[in-house]
């Protein structure tokens, strides 16, 4: 026995470097931006959003160098895989984070906000979502959940002398904590029937057992109810409108996108790899909970005036669009890997999109020092390029071509017909009806930029800073490039896989 406690002392396990490096430079780069914060003065606090956007984007330098290695790398006994699916969900969360960067440059220099404490929390999330896209275990799934969660709480609340930033926060952290909670529970009703926290070895024991366990089901229910709470899904959404609009607007942006997909990663890997034999369960739960999202998602985005709390319910209209293929990927290996491309390439695609919608938002808001749909009033009088930016990113998210959105609705089309049973047919049907839906507040937007008067008399034109300006521009070419070559995109996707999938 202490020969083999001996033995079990001394191993240590391979660690892959270059497999780890952008974890790596995501580190380095925190720590840099804490010492820059802590020996300078107030004069050069303003270096702290460079060095936190060129970290970024040397970290995406060796997921480029993995991707064309394109072997798979496996660590930690299995609970950590780099592999073609996440690299390219952690390149999402790396140009999405520098985008936000971006957004965040002039917003936090222009206000009361510790610039330096700022960096350091979004960087800390941003590290917690890479490490969700390599995560094949419950225990490194929940910390890196708990890396990017914990620092979203504050910066939520991060206009400490505003209401509604405290009440912001505040709702997000109790309803955070209410959902990993029940995560949590769930995580270890998996444990106790499998013996094990890896996904691999789960999905093994829970194909195998009778289909009749109650207590498998209640752990399959309870765990896509804690993360239905982090993608906002209905009926777990009440938080979100209340906090994207009291947030910090290029928070709120990255409340939208990065974190959002985040959730999305952990669904994907539990639903292909540790439930993908159990369609029986999780497909009338998402079934359910992807008709509930985008129907109420949309109707009530066409009661709102602000155009912030517009994008919100926008928001959970699309993560109910994108959760219909998860509902049907359990029919065939086929459908399965037609679902997870489709869901994929609409992350990538509602990235660009939202990310390019919020920098028009925050740019405007400049101006008018107002986010409510009026004050977009006669837009395209004194800002015509920020109107045109604008009216492209509503119609990607709206699906009109030739805006990227409409292939990324294609593609959920697609792999929901090819299902070819009535869940499939059907979500295919609601989420048809709802983009119609949809376009009518996107459509409204339009018309006050382009038809109405300007709400003053002030028609001088909007100074747009270099930072708000190339956000702008690199989502715009994104959007517009994919939308019409969408092989562009395809040829990164197509390889995306997860090891649960069966033929």
């Amino acid at each position: 026995m202490l020969a083999q406690l001996a033995t079990f002392a001394w191993e240590t396990p391979v660690v892959d470097l270059h497999a780890i490096a952008p974890e790596i430079i995501v580190v380095i780069t925190l720590c840099v931006v804490l010492l820059v914060d802590a020996f300078t003065g107030d004069d050069a606090r303003w270096t702290s959003s460079s060095i936190a956007g060129i970290g970024l984007l040397i970290a995406f330098i060796p997921i480029v160098t993995l991707a064309m290695d394109g072997s798979e790398r496996v660590m930690f006994g299995g609970a950590y895989v780099v592999d073609d699916f996440a690299l390219i969900l952690k390149s999402l969360f790396l140009l999405s984070a520098y985008v936000i960067v971006l957004l965040s440059t002039n917003y936090v220099a222009a206000g009361d906000y510790w610039e330096g404490e700022y960096y350091q929390l979004l960087l800390g999330s941003v590290l917690g979502m890479i490490v969700m896209a390599s995560a094949r275990d419950l225990v490194t799934m929940f910390v890196a959940l708990e890396m990017l969660s914990i620092p979203a709480y504050m910066l939520a609340s991060w206009r400490k002398r505003d209401a509604k930033s405290n009440e912001a926060g505040l709702k997000y952290y109790l309803m955070g904590v209410f959902a990993s909670a029940i995560l949590l529970y769930g995580m270890s009703l998996l444990y106790g029937l499998t013996g094990s926290t890896l996904l691999s070895a789960i999905g093994e024991v829970i194909n195998a057992s009778p289909t009749t366990q109650p207590i498998i089901t209640l752990a399959i229910v309870f765990v896509i109810i804690g993360f239905a709470f982090k993608v906002s899904a209905v009926p777990f959404h009440s938080w979100a409108p209340d906090t994207y609009e009291g947030s910090p607007t290029p928070i709120t942006s990255f409340f939208a996108v990065a974190t959002k997909a985040a959730g999305f990663v952990a669904l994907l890997q539990l639903v292909f790899i540790g439930f993908y034999g159990r369609e029986d369960v999780y497909g009338p739960v998402i079934w359910v909970l992807a008709v509930l999202t985008m129907t109420v998602g949309n109707l009530l985005a066409l009661r709102q005036t602000n155009v912030v709390r517009v994008l919100a319910y926008s928001g959970i209209a699309q993560a109910g669009y994108i959760l219909a293929p998860l509902a049907v990927a359990g029919v065939s290996g086929a459908v399965g890997v037609a679902s997870l491309q489709a869901i994929v390439i609409y992350l990538l695609i509602y990235a660009s999109m939202n990310l390019g919608a919020f920098a028009v938002v925050i740019t405007v808001a400049r101006k008018t020092r107002s986010a409510e749909i009026s004050s977009f009033g006669g837009l395209f009088s004194y800002a015509p390029g920020l109107t045109v930016a604008m009216t492209l990113f509503l119609l990607a998210l709206a699906g009109v071509p030739p805006a990227a959105g409409w292939f990324g609705k294609l593609e959920i089309f697609s792999s929901l017909v090819s299902a070819n049973n009535f869940a499939g047919y059907s979500l295919a049907l609601f989420v048809a009806v709802n983009s119609v839906i949809a376009f009518a507040y996107y459509g409204r937007l339009m018309r006050v930029m382009w038809m109405d008067e300007a709400p003053d008399s002030d028609r001088t034109p909007i100074k747009v800073p270099a930072s708000l300006g190339f956000a702008v521009v690199i989502s715009a070419v994104f959007t517009i490039a994919i939308g019409v070559f969408p092989a562009l995109l395809t040829r990164f996707t197509e390889s995306v896989t997860l090891l649960g999938l069966g033929g």
